[in-house]
């Protein structure tokens, strides 16, 4: 059987979705307070900007794949009016049955009703065309096959259609040290002290580093098809919002 990577461990690729769901229906509740915390609250501001470069306009369709708790889809619900247009349809989507029930509660207690789907990203549930744009936040580098993902994604959207990849990237050399040890001490640390489970978060950390750099990942969406890729390095290259573009 083939071998994929979970963090810094070899797994059979059987294996790891299982790891991963248990690392987030560990997380699932204190979810947003950790990314308050490990973030400085930067990760509002990186999805502010992710929002702002999707452009979600009235009637359009979105689907938001490892939505999490649905910080993205209740912005792109208001953006194309659903509930109020009749062509207007935001997905909010999860691999992971505990994050997607604390997205769908926290949705409806602002009053939104969206429609929710589990589902992996290598086997997307919608036809061709589909979507005027797809965003994964912060999920991609949890996936087993990216490519596979990937080319998933750019099926489902339109032609003019735009898919939103935002995710941890490698920094710039100089701020390498400090961001290894606010990594694998600090995150540990937090992880253990607020959701007291700290292999979760070292994992995360892991999964980072093992996560392609923003040129690679570049190459691999421009690789499955995507006709124009641009990227945005944001916080020091910690963080990188990649693009694709279907003409």
């Amino acid at each position: 059987m083939s071998k994929t990577h979970f963090g810094y461990q070899s797994v059979d690729e059987a294996e790891k979705a299982g790891k991963v769901a248990e690392v987030f229906h560990s997380v699932a509740s204190k979810y947003d307070v950790m990314n308050d915390l490990m973030s400085f609250g930067l990760h509002r501001l990186w999805k502010k900007v992710t929002i702002a470069c999707a452009q979600v306009r009235l009637g359009q369709k979105v689907l938001d794949i490892a939505g999490g708790t649905g910080d993205l889809a209740a912005v792109f619900a208001r953006a194309a009016g659903w509930g109020q247009n009749p062509e207007a349809q935001v997905w909010l989507s999860d691999i992971n049955a505990s994050m997607l029930g604390v997205g769908r509660d926290r949705l409806m207690d602002q009053g939104l009703a969206l429609p929710c789907v589990q589902f992996d990203a290598e086997k997307i549930p919608f036809p061709n065309n589909h979507f005027d744009a797809v965003t994964v936040a912060f999920g991609l580098r949890n996936m087993t096959h990216k490519d596979v993902a990937l080319a998933e994604m750019l099926r489902v959207i339109k032609p003019g259609g735009k898919v939103l990849v935002l995710e941890f990237s490698k920094p710039d050399a100089f701020l390498q040290p400090v961001y290894d040890t606010y990594s694998f001490k600090v995150l540990p640390w937090l992880g253990e002290k607020i959701a007291q489970d700290s292999e979760s978060y070292r994992y995360l950390a892991e999964s980072i580093r093992m996560h392609p750099d923003a040129q690679t990942l570049k190459e691999i969406m421009l690789g499955v098809g995507f006709d124009e890729v641009d990227t945005h390095r944001m916080t020091g290259g910690i963080v990188a919002l990649h693009i694709g573009i279907k003409y």
